[in-house]
């Protein structure tokens, strides 16, 4: 298993428009062979913060994962115009 935490930060005023995007990115993801988890959070204080926590088979179900039509439309072109990635952790599990 491989995991990805992901720290997303909204423009000013981009926050619903992020959390819909995140929505539609988890709908297709969670259908994914591959995809054990696929969760998004937003940060009770800070409406702008949102924290992604991704489980995937292997490595090749997270590139499959990256691969889709939906991914390439959300994560690559529609997320980068509503706020930036600020971190991204690829960890495995301990034992």
């Amino acid at each position: 298993m491989v995991v990805l935490a992901v720290t997303w930060i909204a423009n000013e005023g981009q926050e619903e428009q992020v959390v819909k995007a995140f929505e539609r990115l988890g709908a297709g993801s969670r259908k994914e062979p591959g995809c054990r988890l696929y969760v998004v959070h937003q940060n009770r204080d800070d409406k702008r913060r949102f924290f992604v926590y991704e489980q995937y088979d292997d490595d090749a179900a997270l590139q499959a994962h990256r691969d889709t039509s939906h991914f390439q439309e959300i994560a690559v072109n529609t997320l980068p115009k509503l706020g930036k990635r600020v971190e991204a952790h690829l960890m495995e599990p301990v034992a």
